[in-house]
């Protein structure tokens, strides 16, 4: 009887233990799943895939993104839908100063006369963009952009720098494009104005908390815009998933303190 109540003993610690570290384990899991949930479905065109992806929480965006850290590559889909439809306009940016929309280096895409229009521009203060685009801080290659199923899709490469961790970005949209044209100013709705983050390289899109700038520009010149066309998470602590690592559950540590009184007996 003493036996078989010392095994009942050490089979409720083994399963605690066991609950104990397959719990993060599945949470984690489980956050990972939900980090690219609304994105993964994006059918990009053949040679734009990339390695992460994540629903954005505001204004219906997806980001791609592939990281090199060797070379400091950054390569990126951007996916939204403008507000005023066919004849608005789309805008993704990094920002190495801040987090906002000041500082912000950005690529904007808007349907011109014969095809998608790819601009970049230094966001230096709050004036109205004018038509023609502004050379930013990071080399950027491989600029086009293209539409599908009312969403507009930009591509391209900027030259960020070896061995980055994370960024801060910011995206937004706008209804209007000027006949000569400028992109006219966007909402200023609580999406709009919360369009923000920090883009984790290695792969997490984070709310936007205290957010570090990002580094600022190594060894990249500036950029001047080109166009093109192509066929083709509330605010304040971890993501997710780094959160799900750091969280044990409570029926785990219940069954892990009735194992330890069990044995105590």
């Amino acid at each position: 009887m003493a036996y078989a109540t010392q095994h009942h003993r050490r089979a409720i610690l083994v399963l605690a233990v066991a609950l104990l570290l397959a719990s993060p384990m599945a949470i984690t899991r489980a956050a990972a799943a939900a980090a690219t949930s609304g994105c993964e479905g994006d059918k990009l065109p053949a040679g734009k895939s990339h390695a992460h992806c994540a629903a954005l929480p505001y204004l219906g965006a997806k980001l791609h993104w592939t990281y090199d850290a060797k070379t400091g590559s950054l390569s990126v889909a951007f996916v939204a839908k403008p507000a005023g439809g066919a004849g608005g306009w789309v805008s993704w940016a990094i920002n190495p100063t801040g987090d906002g929309m000041k500082g912000a280096q950005a690529l904007l895409a808007f349907k011109g006369p014969s095809s998608y229009v790819v601009n970049t521009y230094n966001i230096t203060g709050y004036d109205p963009l004018g038509a023609a685009p502004t050379p930013i801080a990071y080399k950027a290659t491989d600029l086009a952009a293209d539409e599908s199923g009312g969403e507009v899709r930009i591509y391209g490469k900027l030259q960020l720098g070896p061995g980055l961790e994370k960024v801060n970005h910011i995206w937004q949209v706008g209804s209007k494009v000027t006949t000569n044209g400028a992109p006219a100013e966007h909402a200023f709705d609580k999406p709009n104005l919360q369009a923000k983050g920090k883009l984790v390289l290695s792969g997490a899109a984070q709310p936007l908390d205290a957010a570090a700038p990002a580094p600022a520009p190594a060894g990249a010149g500036a950029s001047p815009a080109k166009g093109g066309g192509g066929e083709a998470t509330p605010s304040g602590g971890k993501s997710a998933a780094a959160a799900a690592t750091a969280y044990v559950s409570a029926p785990a540590l219940t069954l892990l303190a009735l194992a330890g009184f069990l044995l105590a007996m």
